[in-house]
């Protein structure tokens, strides 16, 4: 009897250890790179006017991105202005959509030009109905709006026309999406930039 007991202690013993061991093996284990977003200016930064209706010109800004999450076949990115919704619809603003970005890509370059599609990208309809980047042009003199990149990895490669909708590009997202991240700029018209508190973001030296 009495070595039954004590082979039970050890077994107890044992299985005591081996449990500690394994949570200290997963307390050390480092968390996973965040999948995170850039770009010229910093999260919740006011705007370059070279991105914005304030230039004849306005083109897009170069984004960057990093860490995505293991398993990403592609990426999708949708700009809109999250503070104005048109007939004041459900849907807010759409400035730019662009979906079949390659898995290998870390960057969308800076003035992608409207039904381009560099690297096999498909760009949608913005609120003009043209396939491509709209600037930011919130109206004179209200508060600045926000704008805000949502950049999605994907576990799958969309089946999704050049010239298609948000809604539809959403809809194709349903049950593929993997990751998230995003990167709000600010911008306004008529509005003292020196008076914003968090200042005007300056452009990268050349």
């Amino acid at each position: 009897m009495r070595k039954i007991l004590t082979n039970v202690l050890v077994i107890l013993v044992l299985l005591v250890t081996g449990t500690q061991k394994l949570a200290a093996q997963q307390q050390a284990a480092p968390a996973p790179p965040k999948f995170k977003m850039s770009s010229v200016y910093y999260d919740e930064d006011w705007m370059p006017l070279q991105y914005t209706c304030g230039t004849a010109n306005g083109a897009s800004s170069e984004v960057q991105w990093a860490d995505p999450p293991s398993g990403t076949v592609s990426f999708a990115l949708i700009f809109h202005d999250m503070d104005a919704a048109p007939a004041k619809g459900v849907m807010d603003v759409t400035h730019w959509i662009v979906w079949n970005i390659p898995a290998n890509a870390t960057r969308l370059p800076a003035g992608v030009q409207p039904d381009a599609s560099p690297d096999g990208i498909q760009q949608g309809k913005n609120i003009r109905g043209v396939n491509g980047y709209q600037p930011p042009c919130p109206p004179v003199g209200t508060k600045p709006h926000h704008y805000i990149f949502e950049l999605y990895a994907l576990d799958t490669k969309l089946d999704l026309p050049a010239g298609s909708s948000r809604v539809d590009l959403l809809k194709a997202l349903d049950r593929h999406v993997i990751g998230k991240t995003s990167l709000v700029g600010i911008f306004g018209q008529g509005i003292d930039e020196k008076a914003w508190p968090w200042g005007v973001a300056k452009l990268p030296e050349e």
